[in-house]
């Protein structure tokens, strides 16, 4: 009874575990006190490596006592231009000035701004710019949010102008610069937003010079500064046509010597530009529009070291790595693509002649040392991602070279993980290799996020802080890894016990491996979870055998169903704030802006599909399974039929993985990750089976056969391979199917006679004359490689075919 009620319980459990982590979401704050005025300096193209104390002493001593982060400057255009980025600034959301762009992709044409009264300003192209992010770009942004939400607000040079406009093109207090005296000036509203100039260029000793001029209107702008203001510096921009992270410092009070992060990006020390907004309204206290800011107001938080010199030498190496992830990147997922293409290529023939053959018709079976050799490589391909991610670990990006350092810290590491799983306990089974490298996959990606995603950030096969869309929890390369390696794990580990045990353990670990994925402390991925829900109740319905039914869907569509419902009820009843990417997404369905999202999802899937070089992992991934693995010379059914766990697992993998990345806008990105580790591992385990397709099992001594007899006599029995009571005899169940008797194998090709499967790993029913021998690489089959079927379902080997 336990037994039979064992799969839903746990199932019930994981569910509530997966809809109680996905709840839970971790404090992120109270917003800073409130402040009597705020003073937002921009300078575009700032980075932290142009900050020290002899070019910019008066940033220097700001960042000394107050807090520091960096800054991720996205716009709705790439790169962001300064006049983008200070649009994006007062729009509190990702916008852009227009759709003109030069050769170096920032409009042609500066922007204009007239005086009519000498006190404010107006901005006559504001009105299109208003037109051109509603009714043309996905993200909705209103220039001038910021500006509405306080009364008045100041704005000193053309960049600060432009974020300072409202919506009809209105800046209530204009200076073209800081005058001699800017004391009034900072005081006539409690909102100033100051454009302190540009650093530019590659030259060393000329952002230097442009560097100490931004520095020295800083000087000016805190000797002003009106009583209990805060002051946000930031490189508000790109200046180059490559993506960097830029500086944010805040000092004021409650900002002491903290690092700088938001609810947007939930880690240390990192900033969005579209936080600022929010962060100046929450720091005066003034409500905050929610459908048109898509950032959140940042905190002062941690503990950073207390020598300035080492605390920044954190933002600026990030930078350095983020910048050098992007050019490795591309290379190395379009390597990878370009080896499993290769190998999938070579393994064609293999698998046309892995299958021994009893008589000498057969083609020449493949060298043992081509098989070992090929088994290796395609255990190498598999841990290439795994590895890629513990090469973080390595700085490579401090290096002249960075793109060969990692590419030889990634190869040992492969190496490494190859010869542990070489001689690893259990590799000449038939499943050895397949659990290893799922097993190692996902300790691997696990452990990382458990210990707070650090390897994910700026990695080569995680998230890169200059995209701006993630800062935390898994990458889309890192969930397609990990959920593909805790279902495979699960069907190994559910293959080895009893059938009906088999959905329970699929569940136990799927429902850990959704509780990793989705918890807000650890994955922070909800979309995530929900997919892999479906996958590990897809994989439990079929790992104990029999085919996905349309009952067994429902249940799978079910349970998955529970865990998304569960958790959009819990984010909607948050406050706005602090709801997540789901609870948003409603939010937006229900006040009539979800267009704007579903417009966005839709547009980076696409962009994602014909742009990524996952694409192709997913796309040759496929074609190698259907049109090789899946076919009858190809072993795949073979080893669905004889491990039907592992089936599962796979089914599983595949229902996760295309309904994570189409919900997550990620595309095939999420297939295509998960594919470079399932299709090696399945491709192996294909090449192994097929090896072992000529054994044959004698029925032991008093065991029961088709007639339910209890001996070696008896109609309709398997007989034994020496004759004896054969399908024909008696006119058992049998005894229609074959029209001859099947003989044992000719004597120039004696068959190989395994031990019978059984029930339970490690239990034996019976003896054989002999046991089973590896196959040309020396692999052997699993202690409990099959399931039981009833006789007529018993396929003749090629050794029965040719001795009939």
């Amino acid at each position: 009874m336990l037994r039979r009620i064992a799969p839903a319980l746990l199932t019930v459990l994981v569910v509530a575990l997966g809809v109680t982590a996905l709840a839970a979401r971790p404090p992120q704050g109270a917003p800073q006190r409130t402040a009597d005025f705020v003073v937002l300096a921009g300078i575009a193209g700032l980075r932290w490596e142009d900050v020290d104390p002899q070019s910019t002493p008066t940033l220097w001593r700001m960042a000394q006592d107050g807090s520091i982060g960096s800054l991720s400057v996205r716009s709705a255009h790439r790169p962001t231009c300064p006049v983008d980025g200070w649009l994006t600034l007062g729009a509190g959301s990702f916008a852009a000035w227009n759709g003109s762009r030069s050769v170096d992709g920032c409009p042609s044409a500066g922007v204009t701004v007239e005086q009519p009264d000498g006190i404010g300003a107006n901005l006559p192209d504001q009105e299109s710019v208003v037109q051109y992010n509603q009714q043309r770009l996905p993200w909705g942004a209103m220039p001038g949010s910021l500006s509405e939400s306080v009364r008045c607000s100041v704005a000193v040079g053309p960049g600060a102008a432009v974020a300072a406009a409202r919506p009809f093109g209105r800046v209530d207090r204009y200076a073209s610069g800081l005058p001699a005296d800017p004391r009034p000036l900072l005081g006539a509203c409690v909102l100033s937003i100051v454009d302190l100039g540009t650093v530019k260029g590659a030259d060393p000793a000329t952002r230097a010079e442009e560097a100490r001029a931004a520095d020295a209107e800083l000087a000016r702008v805190l000797a002003a500064r009106p009583p209990r203001s805060l002051v946000l510096v930031a490189g508000i921009s790109d200046t180059t046509q490559s993506a960097r992270l830029h500086v944010a410092v805040a000092d004021g009070p409650g900002w002491e010597r903290g690092w700088l992060t938001s609810a947007s990006t939930g880690r240390d020390g990192y900033l969005q530009l579209v936080d600022l907004a929010p962060t100046a309204l929450a720091a005066l206290g003034r409500p905050m529009p929610e459908r048109l800011f898509l950032g959140r107001p940042a905190i002062s938080t941690g503990d950073r070291p207390a020598d300035l010199a080492e605390a920044i030498d954190a933002p600026a190496n990030a930078d350095r790595e983020a910048a050098a992830q992007r050019s490795v990147s591309g290379a190395f997922f379009a390597l990878l693509a370009g080896a499993q293409v290769l190998l999938a290529i070579a393994m064609l023939p293999l698998l046309r002649r892995a299958r021994p053959h009893a008589g000498p018709a057969g083609p020449t079976p493949v060298s043992g040392r081509i098989v070992a050799v090929m088994e290796l490589l395609l255990v190498a391909v598999a841990l290439t991602v795994p590895a890629a991610l513990l090469a973080d670990a390595v700085p490579w990006w401090r290096g002249e070279h960075p793109g060969w350092i990692f590419a030889g810290v990634t190869a040992l590491l492969v190496a490494a993980g190859t010869a542990a799983v070489r001689f690893a306990p259990g590799y000449a089974n038939t499943l050895g290799p397949l659990g290893a490298v799922a097993g190692l996959t996902t300790l691997v990606v696990g452990l990382d996020v458990l210990t707070g995603a650090r390897l994910q950030l700026n990695s080569v096969v995680g998230y890169s802080a200059l995209q701006g869309g993630r800062y935390a929890g898994l990458s889309t390369v890192g969930l397609g890894v990990f959920l593909a390696g805790a279902l495979v794990t699960g069907g190994w580990f559910a293959q080895r016990v009893h059938r009906g045990w088999r959905p329970a353990v699929m569940v136990a670990v799927g429902g850990l491996a959704v509780v990793v994925v989705g918890s807000p402390y650890l994955g922070a991925d909800p979309v995530g979870a929900i997919a892999l829900t479906a996958g590990v109740s897809v994989a439990a319905v079929i790992s104990a055998g029999g085919w996905l039914t349309i009952s067994r869907l429902a249940w799978a569509a079910m349970a998955a169903l529970a865990v998304g419902i569960g958790f959009a009820v819990v984010d909607l009843r948050r406050p706005p704030g602090e709801r997540g990417s789901l609870g948003r997404f409603l939010s937006a369905l229900g006040d009539g802006t979800g267009g704007f999202a579903v417009h966005r999802s839709s547009t980076e899937n696409f962009e994602t599909l014909v742009n990524s070089p996952l694409t192709v992992l997913a796309l040759a991934g496929g074609l190698l399974v259907w049109f090789a693995l899946l076919q009858p010379w190809g072993g795949l059914m073979r080893l669905f039929g004889i491990y039907p766990a592992v089936r599962a697992a796979l089914a599983g993998t595949v229902v996760a993985a295309v309904l994570g990345g189409v919900l997550d806008g990620a595309a095939l990105d999420v297939m295509g990750a998960a594919a470079a580790l399932v299709v090696p591992m399945a491709a192996l385990a294909s090449l192994r089976v097929l090896g072992h397709a000529a054994d044959r099992t004698r029925p032991a001594a008093g065991r029961s056969r088709a007639n339910g007899a209890d001996d070696d006599s008896g109609s309709g029995g398997v007989g034994p391979v020496g004759g004896g009571d054969g399908p024909t005899g008696g006119g058992g169940p049998l005894g229609a199917v074959h029209p001859r008797p099947i003989a044992g194998p000719p004597p120039s090709a004696p068959a190989k006679v395994a031990q019978p499967a059984s029930d339970t790993a490690g239990e034996r029913r019976g003896d054989a004359d002999e046991p089973a021998e590896p196959t040309a690489s020396g692999s052997t089959p699993d202690a409990d490689p099959s399931v039981p079927v009833a006789p007529r379902q018993v396929s003749r080997s090629s050794t029965e075919v040719a001795a009939s």
